[in-house]
């Protein structure tokens, strides 16, 4: 089996319109497994009241894949596959970043109020982790 750190790289990471149903009473944005996010949903969590400052995230993972959406307000996302680097800002709820396994990710600058919303292609398990940045480095060695 291919090291997913081996192969992922950040230009596979895309910034995904979905669809927004306009209503004059509001408007409405599905997300579906399968249909508007291109693996089984397996579990969703969102963050909220990050104090000013402070840092989310911070790792990568060896088999998860991720979408992340900016529900209200505003955050930059930085990702990293051992090689390149690059911020994303987060600002609209029809918005989601797609970060596959592999990646490193690191989520700050929380605009007062903002809630990002995570949805994952698998349960949590602390074993799919990678926590320490110098071993994501040694296992994205080969992209070097």
């Amino acid at each position: 089996m291919t090291d997913a750190h081996s192969t992922s790289r950040i230009a596979d990471c895309q910034l995904v319109e979905l669809n927004r149903n306009h209503h004059s009473n509001g408007n409405l944005t599905v997300v579906e497994g399968g249909v508007e996010v291109p693996f089984s949903i397996k579990r969703c969590f969102y963050l909220y009241d990050v104090p000013a400052g402070a840092d989310r995230g911070g790792h990568s993972h060896r088999t998860l894949k991720q979408y992340i959406v900016a529900i209200s307000g505003c955050f930059d996302v930085e990702i990293d596959d051992g090689v390149d680097r690059r911020t994303v800002t987060l600002n609209r709820p029809f918005k989601a970043l797609m970060v596959n396994e592999g990646i490193w990710s690191s989520l700050g600058n929380f605009s007062s109020g903002s809630v990002c919303l995570v949805i994952t292609s698998d349960y949590y398990d602390e074993s799919d982790y990678v926590r320490d940045y110098d071993e994501f480095l040694r296992l994205t060695a080969c992209k070097r």
